[in-house]
């Protein structure tokens, strides 16, 4: 049997600058992992599902 690592992503709108992004790791049951995209091997920050949400629809109105 395989496993598939749930991979890493950043926003479509961080574009290819290099610039400060936070990258998001899909393909964890109720949480969402949080990383800095410059520091791959750093800290992981994990947040409910559900919290995450509620911040992503408040940072879009």
């Amino acid at each position: 049997m395989t496993t598939t690592e749930p991979s890493w992503r950043k926003s479509s709108y961080s574009g290819n600058q290099g610039g400060a992004c936070l990258e998001v790791r899909d393909g964890v049951p109720g949480a969402v992992p949080v990383r800095d995209s410059k520091v791959a091997d750093g800290p992981v920050v994990t947040v409910p599902a559900a919290a995450w949400s509620r911040f992503v629809a408040f940072t879009r109105r």
